[in-house]
């Protein structure tokens, strides 16, 4: 039998300072006899008491914070602890007895975030800044509150081997990575994030663990699965034998993250790969781990899900797993398409066609349950009745930017200014939750890469492993090993901090989500209320029904220009006794465009790659101060 797993917070797994200056230690290793924790500077080993769960527990006195240690498991080692909360040295060095709860926070209103309402941006810490830290960060934090953002997604920060990574290949669950700064550092972020009215989640990785620093297997074979293979390596063992013990380690992983670091959600790396016949879901039992860890704060759970199973969203009642929302490739693949032409690999089953589009701005994903050529077997499932905020949507993320393009070139880079700027009006109008990466808002000309600075010999194997994996995009040379950086290449990461963009770009993002924010109709995220239709094979419209025919239209035309005449589209038609009025146009000069045409509706007449929001003219005139 598979039991809850629920977090026991209080018994923290690893180590915890107590009061009167002793600390606990808890640690789970089945099938040892004797466990000990060892310290540096001189301190003798203490032996911790076996329990018949297979726990090792004990209580060391006049043990400060600070201190170092390891543990030795019977004659071996000593090892790292699995539940170490920091490593000073990196995941081969010793863990560090850490106080956590000393940290003061300021936020104690704060009362965490609900899903509806969000604009998302995901950030790589070592390379959002030059200095790449906890502190750098923070101090961009007013800018991204300027730009309308209202929560940061952190990509994974899990301790790893060498100097930089995207953090994937994390090792040690609860020790946030050493070169970013101390933990006290990101609770210092997280607290000054709150203080500006910015949420913060973090990218979690329970599929896998990386290659090197993982001694979990030291502490008990049942950590991986006999079972299952992942493409990234073995499997986590959360339905095989001796499960119990891996259960319980992440689901008070997730519990930590969000009751220690005051986060306001998780955003579940790779749900596809997490695997799991047990009558307890794993998914979730992580979910509301996750939301017990706020402490009555609300807590947000997102999936990455590349097949696109959206029974993750639904309710644990109904057969769900209980999360808030999911990540939509399908609206990427399709805007990609859209401006780069390209259609090849996984971009296969997308034409990026204005019907595309509009499907999946009333819809959500556009793959429920049709046959899927590039996998050869049918993808998704219906999202009917499914709130469209419960979609994550994106021009580009961590994943699309490098590993799409072998150079790591951005949309920006790619595409026109025109088109990049009607899309982005799509991206941030439609009813879906938007996510930005890094640098997107002022279409940044640094790459992104992948970048992972690994051992000799490891790091010989992924940088192969990355040709292979490029070489499905073949208009790029990849097969041939063509443009591929080497992914320990220092030089390759540091060319991926976030640089310089376009003020006029900047000031379009920052106009869209204030408009989104302001706006009553678009920021509804009502898409029962939202029709769309095709004027052209890349040109589409979205009407937005507000309250008593206070509509919004939405025109974007990614083609040449168009001109609709006649013009026999019922959505096209205003309010009865209105004219349409321009309430939003990417042509403005002050984002780069050449002028807002007027508003002919004898003639209608859509510029080249551009976008425009249109309102009711008298309903506007009510809303004018």
């Amino acid at each position: 039998m598979i039991p809850k797993a629920e977090p026991v917070l209080a018994e923290e797994l690893g180590a915890r300072p107590l009061r009167g200056g002793a600390a606990s230690f808890v640690v789970w290793a089945p099938g040892r006899r004797r466990v000990e924790a060892v310290f540096e500077g001189g301190r003798p080993a203490a032996r911790l008491g076996p329990g018949a769960d297979g726990y090792f527990r004990g209580v060391v006195d006049g043990l400060p914070p600070g201190a170092l240690y390891r543990f030795r498991l019977d004659d071996e080692g000593p090892f790292p602890d699995p539940a170490s909360r920091f490593q000073p040295r990196g995941p081969h060095g010793p863990s560090e007895l850490v106080d956590l709860e000393a940290f003061r926070w300021r936020d104690a209103a704060w009362p965490g975030l609900a899903l509806a309402g969000q604009v998302f941006y995901e950030i790589h810490v070592g390379t959002f800044t030059p200095e790449g830290t906890w502190d750098a960060a923070a101090a961009r934090l007013p800018e991204l509150a300027r730009l309308g953002v209202t929560a940061l997604q952190v990509m994974p920060v899990a301790e790893f081997p060498g100097r930089f990574g995207w953090g994937y290949d994390g090792v040690d669950l609860f020790a946030p990575f050493h070169g970013y700064g101390r933990p006290e550092r990101f609770q210092a972020f997280v607290d000054a994030a709150h203080g500006l009215g910015l949420g913060v989640l973090l990218d979690v990785v329970y599929n896998h663990l990386g290659p090197d620093g993982n001694y979990l297997t030291k502490f008990s074979p049942d950590y991986f699965s006999r079972r299952h293979k992942t493409d990234w390596g073995d499997a986590v063992n959360y339905d095989g034998p001796g499960c119990e013990g891996v259960r319980r380690l992440v689901c008070d992983n997730a519990a930590y993250w969000i009751r220690r670091f005051h986060l306001d959600g998780l955003r579940v790396d790779a749900t596809q790969s997490i695997f799991d016949s047990s009558p307890a879901p794993i998914l979730a039992q992580i979910s509301r781990s996750a939301r017990l860890g706020g402490r009555g704060r609300r807590v947000l759970v997102i999936a990455e899900n590349e097949p696109q199973n959206l029974e993750l969203v639904k309710p644990r009642g109904e057969g769900g797993q209980g999360f808030d929302a999911v990540w939509n490739d399908d609206f990427h693949h399709s805007a990609f398409v859209a401006l780069t032409g390209r259609r090849e690999a996984y971009y296969t089953d997308y034409t990026g066609s204005a019907q595309e589009l509009v499907s999946c701005a009333r819809w959500g994903t556009l793959y429920q349950g049709q046959w899927y050529l590039w996998q050869s077997k049918k993808r998704g499932v219906p999202s009917f009745g499914l709130p469209a905020w419960r979609f994550v949507n994106y021009l580009e993320n961590h994943d699309q930017i490098a590993n799409t393009r072998a150079r790591g070139e951005r949309l920006s880079v790619t595409c026109s200014p025109g088109r990049y700027r009607a899309m982005s009006a799509l991206l941030l109008l439609a009813p879906q939750t938007p996510l930005l990466f890094q640098g997107q808002e002022r279409g940044a000309r640094t790459p992104f890469h992948f970048f992972a600075d690994h051992k000799p010999g490891l790091r010989e194997a992924v940088f192969q492993g990355r040709r292979r994996f490029m070489a499905q995009f073949s208009c790029l040379g990849a097969g041939r090993g063509e443009g591929v950086p080497d992914p320990a290449d220092e030089a390759a990461f540091r060319r991926c901090v976030v640089g310089e963009g376009d003020s006029r770009l900047e000031a379009l993002y920052r106009d869209l989500l204030a408009l989104r924010r302001q706006d009553e109709v678009f920021g509804a995220q009502d898409s029962s209320r939202l029709f769309g239709a095709v004027l052209g094979r890349f040109a589409l419209l979205l009407r937005f029904f507000g309250e008593a025919g206070d509509d919004r239209l939405l025109l974007v035309n990614l083609g040449e220009q168009l001109a609709l005449n006649p013009a026999p589209e019922p959505l096209l038609a205003p309010p009865k006794g209105e004219v349409w009025a321009p309430l939003w146009s990417s042509e403005e000069p002050r984002y780069g465009g050449a002028g807002v045409p007027p508003i002919d509706e004898a003639r209608w007449e859509l510029p080249a790659e551009s976008a425009m929001a249109l309102r009711p003219a008298v309903h506007r005139r009510r809303h004018v101060p």
